[in-house]
């Protein structure tokens, strides 16, 4: 059982600010937000062996084009399944009940971000402001977060991460950034800059809910050298942080999973100094894939249809049959308008999985939008241009009256001359 380091009491505390700053003895519950085995509990969807979401309506309406059906699971993702809460006269029965204090002085917060949702409280000061961290850096923590009745819902001795990567809630990166080496400090955090509305599992935090942490900064040191990972690290690194974005991902973060994604491809691409084996370089590569295939459903999900036209392609530059990359590929030139290229991706992505039924949909869906943007592209045209039947029915009377207007001229003048040549005549026989 790890040790867990002793909390000063604090005079004059809140009971949620008591409550955080009071534990027993006890081991960690694991990393807040990195699951160090993202595929236990619920059965992911690779699990059951298929590769994309079955489309439960076919003929759902055309403009749905964000519902997750449209678009194929993340790799290698599982979801935990969530623990049970417990209610406040519960959790207070089963730990014990924080005492009523009076409130603590509002001077002796910091606010941090100016709205009220984000506090720092210096319970020890440390070495001083020139021993504080730096974003990018490595640093390791004490940390115990507690609900607002008191409850503690993780206790973590020692807790590593990199300051600004996006490893931990936002809550943590932005009040270790403050923090002096050794300093203890009490943390008052809204949902916003926790677990927001969707909670969690591990640890377990119902939705909306605010959290009080104690922390204490033990360890600060510079991020790793990338160039002089081996392979194998660089490896591990880039799924370290490719599966927190699959976390933001599955919470509906998807601007904090473009991050986490964008940070592994870097680890992925850095150059190095280490030799790397033929294989070593093919896993590397299937790791940058994956990373792209994610960032580009997180891409579409935000609109922002360039950069996952751009993810795709990157995708299949490396794997031209990739199916997820050309399902993807043809939902962005679909949503853009270029329907006939879009077609045609997802056309290739069905040759590849003819019995896919989210391609099928997808293709039949895209189909139908492309003959009604047929059609109303010739009625603008003809609108445009005007109608040629009229046209040809007045050249046609045109054509016709003049013709008439020759014959009947042709005809008097043959009348004249027949007149003439008849006067001629009587005129001699006289």
């Amino acid at each position: 059982m790890a040790a867990v380091e002793e909390v000063p009491a604090v005079d004059g505390g809140s009971k949620a600010e008591d409550a955080a700053a009071r534990s027993d003895d006890g081991d960690g519950v694991g990393i807040p937000q990195l699951a160090e085995n993202p595929g236990q509990g619920g059965a992911s969807l690779l699990d059951s062996g298929e590769d994309f979401e079955m489309v439960n309506n076919e003929d759902e309406d055309d403009d749905d084009d964000d519902d997750d059906a449209d678009l194929p699971p993340l790799e290698d993702t599982g979801r935990q399944k969530r623990a049970p809460v417990q209610d406040g006269a519960e959790a207070a029965e089963g730990k014990g009940a924080a005492t009523d204090s009076p409130p603590m002085p509002a001077e002796e917060w910091l606010d941090v971000l100016g709205n009220g949702q984000l506090k720092k409280k210096v319970l020890e000061a440390g070495k001083g402001p020139d021993s504080r961290p730096k974003k990018g850096q490595d640093v390791k923590i004490h940390l115990k977060m507690s609900l607002a009745d008191g409850t503690t819902v993780q206790e973590e001795p020692s807790l590593s991460f990199t300051l600004g990567d996006g490893d931990v809630i936002q809550a943590l990166d932005l009040t270790v950034l403050l923090m002096e080496m050794e300093e203890r400090a009490l943390v008052s955090t809204d949902a916003k800059y926790a677990y927001g509305a969707v909670g969690s599992a591990a640890p377990p935090v119902p939705p909306d809910a605010a959290l009080t942490l104690y922390l204490r900064l033990l360890e600060v040191s510079d991020a790793p050298d990338l160039e002089l990972l081996t392979p194998r690290e660089r490896m591990a690194l880039a799924d370290q942080k490719r599966e927190r974005g699959n976390e933001y991902y599955q919470r509906g973060d998807y601007a904090f999973a473009v991050n986490s994604y964008s940070i592994a491809l870097q680890i992925t691409e850095s150059s190095s100094k280490v030799d790397i084996s033929a294989g070593e370089e093919a896993e590397l590569l299937e790791v940058k894939v994956k990373c792209l295939n994610n960032m580009a459903a997180a891409q579409l999900k935000l609109d922002h249809l360039e950069a996952a036209l751009r993810s795709c392609v990157s995708v299949l530059a490396h794997q031209p049959e990739n199916v997820k990359a050309l399902f993807r590929k043809g939902k962005v030139l679909a949503l853009q308008g270029d329907y006939a290229e879009a077609i045609r991706d997802l056309k290739s992505a069905l040759k590849l999985e003819p019995s896919n039924k989210t391609i099928h949909a997808e293709l039949s869906k895209l189909v139908k939008k492309h003959s009604e943007h047929k059609g109303a592209e010739q009625a603008m045209y003809k609108r445009m241009l005007g109608n040629p039947a009229p046209v040809t029915s007045q050249t046609n009377r045109n054509k016709s009256s003049w013709s008439i207007s020759w014959k009947w001229l042709f005809g008097a003048t043959a009348v004249a001359i027949g007149g003439v040549a008849l006067s001629v005549v009587i005129a001699a026989r006289n």
